[in-house]
């Protein structure tokens, strides 16, 4: 669900979501009172919302949200990547903090990666990256040789179940590791994270 109080940047939104076949728009909103209407009847897997909109603020909003429809994933759209707001957001239930001038492609991993995580909060800042609340730059820190481990088990085609089965893990720490290597590499989803390892020379694909 779009929620944005500019109806050429909403319907602009909309079309590009409907070219990904993996999305589908269940509704648009002017307001966050017309949002948390929609969310409460429609109950969307992510609602896309305008930090700035008439109504409620975006903070009451998403924690509304959160009320109304605990398997609703809120994704958050700034115009800056402003820290304060964004932990607050994050704190309050937001699923991710992503900034309006991201290319097409980076809005599209973001939600994806948004829809199929757990719990896992994640960050949009400019240069694209997606990191986890409460860490540094993408490029503070390298990978772990553990989360390399893993990650040269994405390259091979092998899902989170497989990956922890294989080296004896819970399903959810695999996850947890994949996020923190998002954040190192300033990665927007697996495949960009293997690309990224891949042209640093972290993983051989020999």
């Amino acid at each position: 669900m779009v929620a944005d109080d500019h109806s050429l940047f909403r319907e602009g939104l909309k079309e590009l979501l409907a070219t990904v076949p993996e999305f589908s728009v269940v509704g648009t909103a002017g307001d966050g009172d017309e949002a948390l209407s929609l969310v409460r009847q429609h109950r969307p897997d992510i609602l896309l919302l305008d930090v700035q909109m008439p109504g409620p603020a975006a903070a009451v909003v998403v924690e509304c949200a959160c009320r109304l429809s605990p398997t609703t994933r809120t994704a958050v759209l700034a115009m800056h990547d402003d820290t304060a707001l964004m932990e607050d957001l994050l704190l309050r239930g937001a699923a991710a903090y992503l900034v309006k001038n991201m290319a097409r492609d980076e809005l599209v991993a973001a939600l994806t990666t948004v829809m199929h995580s757990s719990g896992n909060v994640l960050v949009s800042v400019p240069q694209g990256a997606i990191r986890a609340l409460g860490r540094g730059s993408p490029d503070t820190e390298e990978p772990s040789p553990r989360e390399l481990a893993i990650l040269r088990l994405v390259a091979q085609g092998m899902t989170n179940r497989q990956i922890a089965s294989r080296l004896h893990l819970a399903e959810a720490t695999v996850k947890r590791h994949l996020t923190n290597v998002y954040g190192k590499l300033g990665a927007v989803s697996r495949a960009d994270a293997v690309r990224r390892a891949g042209t640093l020379g972290l993983i051989d694909f020999s």
